[in-house]
């Protein structure tokens, strides 16, 4: 089918930038698409070449209304649409969504976290990348007690790498759990924001919500779970697969992590960033990117991200040679003596 849609007022931001939102859909839908000056021409399927005149129509009453999408936006949300056709740009768009997790009633802030909520609920597997202050924990931890709640999984399982956020805590008092406990702490406030002290106690108890350092899942298979992996970034190669790999049957799978705060030791690859990279294209694995402009935390988060993006450091100066050492003062020891001068006893 081949079919010719006029363009129409404000509708040509819709193409992003070299046309880069229509070769999208083109590659998404295997349409063909011609742009000309007042009308563009689809040719494909008659589902595809209607669902591109909706996707535009949609777009125009949108801009209409004041509504301004990015063209990251856009992309996000042409994949959904053209996933699932029972919904429409303008359903992902203005169409609501709460969230009941225990005693919260959880509503996205931003576009990009009603995307994240969406995809979680449609994709077995989310991963959620973007910079601190985005809500990605804890939205992920509420649509996590919203399907333990409804009976939809049977536990809740939280994981994140235990690395120094670059300081050195040295060897902590107490048992293997108080040990990890601080690295894990933001796990639990998000889910005591959400539930009862009495029914988190319970849970951790029997085992219905397990926090855990990522080690302790090497070996394990995970049915019938809702798994969160936090701080995804400061996961080795080795560990994002392991992780990924653990998944078992009717079980959903968050990965969140700002790959802009790595602190693995230097050499180390992120793990995230190489899942990025393999499993952009695998079926049924949704991916959401949030930005700056998704910060729900302080004013000033947003502004400082942004500083520090637009931020470029100077180059290190001339490093200088050991010839261009000063002597050792006060007494200094230098290599393979003892600290006296020389010629000179006790």
């Amino acid at each position: 089918m081949k079919k010719t849609i006029p363009i129409g007022e404000g509708v040509a931001d819709f193409f992003g930038t070299y046309d880069g939102n229509i070769k999208y859909l083109e590659s998404l839908l295997d349409v063909e698409v011609q742009i000309r000056e007042q009308d563009l021409t689809v040719e494909g399927t008659p589902e595809h070449v209607g669902l591109v005149e909706q996707l535009l129509e949609d777009y125009r009453t949108l801009r209409s209304e004041g509504v301004s999408l990015s063209s990251d936006d856009l992309k996000s949300i042409i994949r959904i649409v053209s996933e699932d056709n029972s919904v429409t740009l303008r359903d992902v768009v203005t169409g609501p969504r709460h969230v009941e997790a225990g005693r919260r009633r959880v509503s996205p802030k931003t576009l990009n976290q009603k995307l994240y909520m969406d995809a979680i609920e449609r994709y077995d597997m989310v991963f959620g990348i973007g910079p601190a202050g985005t809500g990605k924990t804890y939205l992920a931890v509420s649509m996590a007690v919203r399907a333990l709640l409804a009976k939809r999984v049977s536990r809740i399982v939280l994981t994140r790498p235990a690395v120094e956020a670059g300081e050195r805590l040295g060897f902590l008092p107490g048992t293997l759990e108080e040990k990890v406990d601080p690295y894990l702490r933001p796990l639990y406030d998000a889910l005591y924001d959400m539930l009862d002290a009495d029914r988190v106690e319970r849970y951790l108890e029997r085992r219905v919500v397990e926090v855990a350092p990522i080690a302790f899942m090497r070996g394990r298979t995970l049915n019938d779970a809702f798994v969160i992996l936090d701080e995804a970034q400061n996961t080795t190669s080795e560990q994002m697969k392991m992780c990924l790999t653990r998944i078992g049957f009717s079980s959903k799978a968050v990965i969140n992590g700002d790959v802009t705060q790595i602190d693995l030791p230097f050499g180390r690859r992120s793990g995230l960033v190489e899942a990025g990279q393999i499993l952009a294209q695998v079926p049924g694995i949704a991916f959401v990117h949030f930005n700056d402009g998704d910060v729900v935390r302080h004013p000033l988060v947003a502004d400082i991200i942004r500083a520090y993006q637009s931020y470029v450091p100077e180059p290190p100066g001339p490093q200088p040679s050991p010839t261009d050492q000063p002597p050792p003062e006060f007494g200094g020891r230098e290599a393979g003596t003892d600290g006296r001068e020389p010629g000179r006893e006790g």
